[in-house]
């Protein structure tokens, strides 16, 4: 077979009755609008396997020309969490205080945070999306497509698979995010694109009273 050519094989799906089906997406709409992002988190051990398992299924998202272009580093070692934070808030600060507009702040303000992320060292693990432009192969490079919106796709699965699992994470982007790729000491053709700390949440946990979009406003339908 040339490097061209794809083996192909038969793909057999789920079926359901439409009753079934439409309660399906009804309980699983609802199960994921309890989703919610989470900053005080428990330091209660999880499971690595369950972490393992996460991690795996954001792997099966698709990707441009099926390049796979991600890696996921996973941090629980307490020394790397705190060189993490400590970079990350270096950032943050810097953000607060000057980077961020004005505009940016007030629209922050109702929400309380700042420049201080002790969840990177709360949670249990760390998981770093790294996006990979480029591919090497016995030293050279091999193009990669649609990178962002690979690695977006696949922070939506892991999203989706933290929640099913019944933890909580919370996105964090400090920027710039070079500092990730220096202390997790990844190769040249690695570049952070998402933080998330994960784990179960802290006692008494208080999130913003917020709703979500109407369905009028996210949904143009064209019968």
């Amino acid at each position: 077979m040339s490097a061209t050519e794809q083996k192909f094989i038969n793909y057999k799906c789920i079926r359901y009755p439409k009753a079934e089906m439409l309660n399906r997406s009804r309980e699983y709409y609802q199960f994921m609008d309890r989703r919610r992002t989470i900053r005080d988190f428990s330091d209660k051990p999880v499971p690595y396997e369950i972490i393992e398992n996460i991690v795996m299924t954001a792997s099966t998202a698709p990707s441009g020309a099926h390049k796979q272009p991600w890696s996921f580093c996973v941090v629980s070692n307490p020394a790397l969490k705190t060189k993490i934070r400590e970079a990350a808030e270096k950032e943050e600060y810097d953000n607060y205080n000057g980077r961020m507009s004005e505009e940016w702040l007030e629209d922050l303000q109702p929400f309380g945070t700042d420049w201080q992320k002790p969840f990177l060292e709360t949670a249990p693990y760390l998981i770093v999306i790294f996006k990979k432009p480029y591919d090497l192969v016995d030293g050279e490079k091999k193009k990669n497509y649609y990178v962002n919106e690979s690695a977006g796709l696949a922070a939506g699965f892991l999203l989706t698979a933290i929640h099913n699992a019944g933890l909580v994470a919370v996105t964090h982007t400090p920027s710039p995010m070079n500092f990730l790729h220096t202390i997790l000491k990844r190769p040249e053709n690695e570049r952070a694109f998402l933080l998330l700390p994960i784990g179960y949440p802290g006692e008494e946990v208080k999130v913003p009273d917020i709703d979500r979009k109407p369905k009028d406003d996210v949904l143009i339908y064209y019968p």
